[in-house]
């Protein structure tokens, strides 16, 4: 795998985790009842912890696909067996 490929992949793994870790751990206004701001509005964002761990999880999930890549654990043909075709 070049290296460029390897960063878009890594690049777009992490804004998926990102978008999957942004609503760990919020409490909205709406539920704290704070008058005057959009319900939905996060309290406390904590945005700097979400990017770490954002960069944790994203680079976990990375890495065991490169190794599944790299050792070739699960090839072309297993995932078309699993999926019921024929090659």
């Amino acid at each position: 795998m070049a290296v460029s490929t390897a960063i878009a992949i890594y690049f777009l793994i992490w804004w998926v985790v990102l978008f999957t870790v942004l609503p760990w751990g919020i409490r909205s206004q709406g539920e704290e009842g704070a008058p005057g701001t959009d319900p939905g509005a996060p309290i406390v964002p904590r945005i700097k912890s979400k990017l770490i761990w954002t960069t944790v999880v994203a680079t976990v999930v990375f890495a065991v696909l490169w190794v599944i890549y790299t050792y070739r654990l699960i090839t072309i043909d297993d995932l078309a067996a699993l999926m019921g075709m024929r090659r």
